[in-house]
């Protein structure tokens, strides 16, 4: 099946070239393959723990970062060994409790790997390695707000908005992978971290396991002509406006213009000022170097640059199901009908 579907999307990448070709020049030919299925699953986070100083940490460092670190966001280690809460006599924590969420979700299906992130042989304590603290250098005041809807309290607590599709997350709704999987600024999540990369002299196609997301990137003769070719600005969509070109054996992707509901719900935000950059460096048969600069003097007080590894894997990329069968969208938005008319004929 994976075969058929490789050939599938080389199909669309190699059709797409003879449409768009009187606008894409050529990349130069001869550079490193990234094609082939790719694994960042791993336990390290984009910002470094308290207390750890060091990016690069020995293998008895890295069991104790691993030792206390939770496969359940918002739960500690330890709370996420207790096990879950749920307790079949008396069914799920009430409503709006810190745990109704967290205690929820079923850990059985959560796969963030076993170890920190391994980049060049290093064992790494966090994703940013600039700036050299491993945080993000957030402006206390920002200059531009984006705005928030939080998909993070509404899995916590179970409360959210209700009063229609839109009103819900965009995870929760399936539009696009949550965690930032498909990027722009592409990391690991708590499951689903497997990537297939298909790259011909022209584009750069990076499926990804998580929601399906896809990205067809042009590759261009350099920055400057990758520039020119940029899509208007009022053509705004999911995953922004990527265009790549080869700086000797690094593959760079610029990316600007990324829909504002994905940003503001992104946990690396930049403005519409501002950009990513991501670079690709094979570093052998079975790694492949990849970080990705955010750049956007609104938020940040500096550029801020993270790395990590792809590790060439078997595979399969899975079909990712998300709302197929799924009756919860349903059910949400039946009970709160439910509920409005319940309260009208009570306060008649």
């Amino acid at each position: 099946m994976m075969s058929s579907y490789s050939q599938l999307v080389r199909s669309l990448g190699l059709g797409a070239c003879l449409v768009l070709s009187s606008n894409i020049a050529l990349a130069q030919k001869n550079h490193p393959d990234f094609s082939g299925t790719w694994t960042n699953q791993s336990l390290t986070g984009l910002t470094r723990p308290r207390g750890v100083e060091k990016l690069v940490v020995t293998p008895e460092e890295a069991r104790v970062i691993i030792a206390n670190t939770s496969t359940v966001p918002g739960l500690s280690a330890e709370q996420v060994e207790q096990g879950a809460a749920v307790d079949p006599e008396t069914g799920l924590p009430p409503a709006g409790s810190f745990d109704f969420g967290l205690r929820g979700y079923n850990s059985f299906w959560t796969d963030p790997g076993s170890s920190l992130a391994m980049v060049r042989g290093e064992l790494r304590s966090s994703l940013i390695i600039d700036p050299e603290n491993g945080r993000v250098p957030r402006l206390e005041t920002p200059r531009v707000s984006l705005g928030s809807r939080s998909f993070g309290l509404r899995y916590v607590t179970g409360n959210g908005g209700n009063e229609g599709p839109e009103a819900m997350p965009l995870a929760e709704r399936c539009l696009i992978g949550f965690g930032n999987t498909a990027g722009p600024g592409m990391m690991g999540t708590l499951y689903n971290s497997t990537y297939e990369f298909v790259l011909t002299d022209d584009y750069f196609v990076i499926l990804t396991e998580m929601v399906h997301d896809a990205r067809i990137i042009p590759l261009y003769g350099s920055a400057e002509e990758a520039r020119n070719h940029r899509r208007p600005l009022v053509l705004q969509q999911w995953l922004g406006d990527s265009r790549g070109w080869w700086e000797g054996d690094v593959l760079v992707v610029e990316t600007v213009n990324v829909k504002p509901e994905q940003m503001a719900e992104s946990s690396i935000r930049i403005t519409p000022e501002g950009h990513f950059i991501e670079r690709f460096q094979r570093y052998s048969d079975t790694e492949i170097v990849y970080s990705f600069t955010v750049e956007d003097g609104n938020l940040y007080s500096q550029p801020w640059t993270a790395e990590l590894s792809y590790h060439a894997t078997e595979g399969p990329v899975y079909e990712y199901a998300c709302h197929e069968g799924n009756y919860a969208m349903r059910g949400i938005l039946a009970g709160a009908r439910t509920a409005e008319v319940q309260a009208q004929l009570e306060s008649r």
